[in-house]
């Protein structure tokens, strides 16, 4: 199955997971919420599928380019 990966936009600190692993998402739907210079940003889901793998947790630091999930679709 194809799968999409989820890449961190901007460096930050992951701040709220809203899926786990094998749920279903939607285009859009919100993944998780990275928190970057005092704004929370919401990372949508790019394509609709099952989350195959989640990569991050809350608190976590992530950089540009970081790998935060796949999606299978």
């Amino acid at each position: 199955m194809p799968q999409e990966e989820v890449l961190a936009p901007i460096p930050g600190k992951i701040i709220r997971v809203h899926v786990k692993e094998g749920d279903r998402v939607n285009e859009g739907d919100v993944i998780c919420e990275l928190e970057a210079m005092k704004m929370e940003n919401p990372i949508v889901a790019p394509v609709s599928g099952t989350i195959n793998k989640i990569n991050v947790v809350p608190d976590q630091t992530v950089k540009t380019g970081d790998l935060l999930a796949i999606i299978q679709y």
